[in-house]
């Protein structure tokens, strides 16, 4: 039995609940309302994924090195009075 490893985001959703995204596998949409139920949910779903390719002898892709870089711009408005 061979592992993978997978880096995955959980994106809190405003409506409540979490977004699930898999960078490497952007096939995988999946969610939960809490982040225990969305991280079993990207389990299975990820599991979902692999054992499908492998059944389709697909190529399993290896996980993502992700770069995280906050970018701060300003924006100056100009409101026109009617």
């Amino acid at each position: 039995m061979k592992t993978y490893n997978y880096t995955v985001f959980f994106e809190p959703l405003s409506e409540g609940g979490y977004n699930v995204v898999v960078p490497a596998i952007p096939e995988i949409c999946t969610l939960g309302e809490t982040l225990e139920e969305a991280r079993t949910m990207a389990e299975d779903a990820i599991r979902c994924y692999l054992e499908s390719a492998t059944a389709l002898g697909e190529t399993i892709p290896k996980d993502m090195t992700l770069a995280r870089e906050p970018i701060k711009e300003s924006l100056s408005i100009t409101l026109k009075v009617v």
